[in-house]
């Protein structure tokens, strides 16, 4: 059974830091940004979210923590 790694003769160049900049700068132009608006929007529906994640979780940790101590208590 061959080898993958000798089955791809090809070799991959290394890119200048210089090059890397300019790729990275212009995939960045490409990028369409949220408004200010936006922003603020999902800023508040993430917190909202995560308010909510962290309540549900405190419950279950209440409520296995209370059967714990009914158990073993």
């Amino acid at each position: 059974m061959a080898d993958s790694k000798s089955a791809s003769p090809t070799k991959h160049k290394r890119t200048s830091p210089a090059t890397f900049y300019r790729q990275v700068v212009a995939e960045l132009r490409k990028v369409v940004w949220p408004t200010q608006q936006q922003l603020v929007t999902y800023f508040f529906v993430v917190l909202v979210f995560v308010l909510v994640v962290m309540t549900f979780v405190s419950l279950l940790d209440l409520a296995f923590g209370k059967l714990a101590f009914e158990i073993f208590g």
